[in-house]
């Protein structure tokens, strides 16, 4: 299919994996073609922090000071109780030297589009499209679209989300690579601040199996973010964002009922979907891959999706760069990356007891870390650490 030069990468999904993935292997070289579900390119969803790997990956995408112009920032977070009184306040100095100084914080809606605006004009896309079938051979590999057509490319790139089209495809049902955690995730942007917040806060109540958390930085940059455990993950699906979340979270005060309201009055820009776990032995399968939530997402406990997605696109290029051979290539890919994706699963599956606590004694034992976590001595040694890390 010519030369390793000018080598032809399908992409599947037009999210963050496959926008970076989009990006970075035409820097490698390749003509790509992302095709997309949706109709148009979303935007809005919810906040994600670039630290670390993420940060770095961004760094070497270009796009940091893209991504500084939107950057949301930090801000003081209020601990709650069920009728919305404070408790206390942990100061996003606090924040700051928790996470150090390599890091941003952006709506995801933002980061697609700054990724989106640095591939838009190397690489084709076409919305309202998706994949039905996958053949390939020792030369390459052919996909039939759903708009009729049939593509030919050297690698085969499915990034396409928890739900992945072409996961199904080529290594089976989603049952066979899903672990349901047993918990439901919601998060939704609010068209104005949540009611009785002030700019520049955010409140966070943590309740024994739930957490609601509400963002306050004004017109369009406010949001509201919900997890709790439940036993059965498909009826809640079956209800619906905005009936599951009101009986979740419909007995809470402060600025929770009126987000649940404007929820039930538009519930379209939600998120809400069970948090599962993709486990897989291999991420490739001859000239088809899978990146990021299609091949191992870690769900929104990790904190760290949008750094892998991006993280895993940006090495994919270093591979495809050093390695003529594709299956090599792949190889040695995952290799490098399969160990910080099971440490990321394994943090996941701790930090649900953060989100969703088990019983009193859990939250009285956060509660006491936060509240430590304001002391001097304290920020100093999580600032050292965060300057340390890599």
């Amino acid at each position: 299919m010519g030369t390793p030069g000018q080598r032809r990468a399908l992409i599947v999904g037009a999210g963050i994996a496959g926008l970076a993935a989009a990006l970075r292997l035409h820097r490698a070289g390749w003509r790509t073609l992302v095709v997309e579900r949706a109709p148009e390119r979303r935007s809005g969803g919810y906040m994600i922090n670039l630290v670390d790997g993420g940060f770095d990956a961004a760094e070497h995408l270009g796009l940091v000071p893209a991504l500084k112009e939107r950057d949301l920032g930090l801000f003081t977070s209020i601990i709650v109780g069920a009728d919305g009184t404070a408790k206390f306040a942990v100061p996003e100095e606090v924040v700051a030297a928790a996470v150090g100084p390599r890091a941003l914080t952006v709506f995801r809606g933002d980061l697609e589009t700054v990724l989106y605006q640095a591939v838009r004009d190397t690489a084709e896309f076409r919305f309202g499209t998706t994949v039905t079938e996958i053949d390939q051979d020792s030369g390459g590999v052919t996909a039939a679209l759903s708009d009729g057509r049939t593509e030919r490319a050297d690698l085969l790139v499915g990034a396409d989300g928890l739900h992945s089209a072409t996961r199904a495809l080529v290594f089976g049902p989603e049952a066979d690579h899903l672990v349901d955690m047993g918990h439901m995730v919601g998060a939704l942007p609010l068209d104005g601040p949540p009611l009785g917040l002030d700019e520049g806060t955010g409140t966070t109540f943590i309740g024994v199996g739930r957490t609601a958390a509400l963002i306050s930085l004004g017109p369009g940059r406010s949001s509201a973010f919900f997890a709790y455990r439940t036993d059965d993950t498909a009826a809640q699906l079956e209800l619906g964002a905005a009936q599951a979340l009101s009986e979740a979270f419909g007995d809470l005060g402060g600025g929770v009922p009126d987000a649940l309201r404007r929820l039930r009055e538009n519930p379209d820009p939600a998120y809400f979907d069970s948090a599962s776990q993709i486990r897989m032995d291999a991420w490739s399968r001859g000239r088809v891959v899978l990146l990021g939530d299609a091949a191992w997402c870690v769900t929104l406990f990790a904190g760290y999706g949008a750094a892998l997605a991006m993280s895993g696109a940006d090495r994919l290029g270093d591979a495809l760069e050093r390695e003529v051979d594709i299956a090599t290539a792949l190889s040695s890919w995952e290799s490098n990356l399969r160990p910080e994706v099971r440490r990321r699963q394994a943090l996941a599956r701790r930090g649900m007891v953060q989100f969703a606590p088990p019983t009193k004694g859990h939250i009285w034992m956060n509660e006491t870390a936060m509240r430590a976590m304001r002391l001097a001595p304290v920020r100093k040694l999580m600032a050292r650490a965060a300057r340390t890390a890599k």
